[in-house]
């Protein structure tokens, strides 16, 4: 699924105010003469001491007629600028400065040391190859991280919060900006349908649905969606819940009513009474449906999910039932 075929695309409209961008220019990154520099020994300090308290830095010993040192150098150059800031390359000429290299020991180039906080830390010989030195980088500046990834993470947690919250518009909002960035991530596509539910569009929410590709419609998160569908257009054929109430009033042992009315509470949102009526035949009659209170409270549980309240106060309701 393409960002151009995106099936979520102006679901809502011009209502949708809350909104964020990804794919944008990131803020100018550190040019290769910030990364990549000469030193002498007089700016030894500066240039690698000083500067490695701030990010770690690379130091190649090198010198004018080293042939390794010459293959070395494009490979390790391409690294640090595709390494974007992670580290500096500070590349000394042994030749024309030679102590710093003797002070550490140096004998044989090239040679390439590590510094971290103001000290040598780490370093390798020789012309290695490029994947060798992309891991010495990993191992002294630590993995790179995705700040996109970072970014749709931290939208998707205020997508969820605006949504609990009742804005279902700008949850909806923040959830399409992030089907534009990447329009397969099931979180978003689950959480875009449940905005389309909560603006009572249960019949758009179910074409969207309908419309995902076999490998997406698997997942847990889009799977329990289409199960809260499920309940949902089961419960708008029920009937009218006050006539299950006015059934129970005269009759609390109406089990039939009082499931019916727990799935009709369920999709009005009241959780706690659903949850409530299910447990109530079920303390009364497990054999009243082939135990299917239980049934319809656990297919309750993995639409609200394991960490919604409603699920946590019902789960330890049922374990004392079906433990005591």
């Amino acid at each position: 699924m393409t960002g151009s075929d995106n099936p979520y695309a102006g679901s809502f409209g011009t209502q949708m105010t809350a909104s964020a961008s990804f794919g944008q220019p990131a803020p100018a990154a550190a040019s290769d003469g910030d990364l990549i520099k000469e030193t002498t020994t007089a700016n030894f300090t500066k240039d690698v001491l000083d500067a490695s308290r701030q990010q770690p830095v690379l130091v190649d010993f090198w010198a004018p007629w080293c042939g390794p040192c010459k293959q070395l150098t494009p490979v390790i150059e391409k690294v640090v600028t595709e390494a974007a800031g992670r580290v500096k390359l500070v590349k000394m000429n042994i030749d024309d400065h030679p102590s710093i290299a003797g002070q550490l020991g140096i004998q044989s180039i090239p040679a390439v040391i590590a510094f971290v906080g103001g000290r040598p830390v780490d370093g390798f010989m020789g012309a290695v190859p490029e994947s060798q030195i992309k891991q010495f980088i990993e191992k002294i500046a630590g993995p790179a991280v995705d700040d996109s990834k970072v970014e749709i993470e931290a939208v998707l947690a205020d997508a969820k919060a605006l949504l609990d919250a009742g804005d279902a518009q700008n949850a909806a909002g923040l959830y399409g900006a992030v089907l534009q960035a990447d329009p397969e991530n099931v979180v978003a596509i689950a959480g875009m349908v449940d905005c389309m539910i909560a603006l009572g569009q249960v019949a758009e929410a179910r074409e969207a649905l309908s419309g995902l590709p076999e490998d997406l419609a698997k997942d847990a998160g889009i799977a329990a969606i289409g199960k809260k569908l499920d309940q949902i257009e089961e419960a708008r054929k029920l009937g009218d819940p006050n006539e299950f109430e006015r059934r129970l009033a005269a009759n609390p042992d109406d089990h039939e009513a009082r499931v019916l009315l727990a799935k009709i509470r369920n999709v009005e949102g009241d959780r706690t009474a659903a949850a409530d009526h299910l447990l109530t035949v079920m303390k009364r009659d497990r054999t009243f449906d082939d135990d299917g209170a239980r049934r319809e409270l656990l297919s309750f549980f993995e639409v609200w999910g394991p960490k919604d309240p409603a699920t946590i106060a019902a789960r330890r309701k049922l374990s004392s039932i079906l433990f005591s």
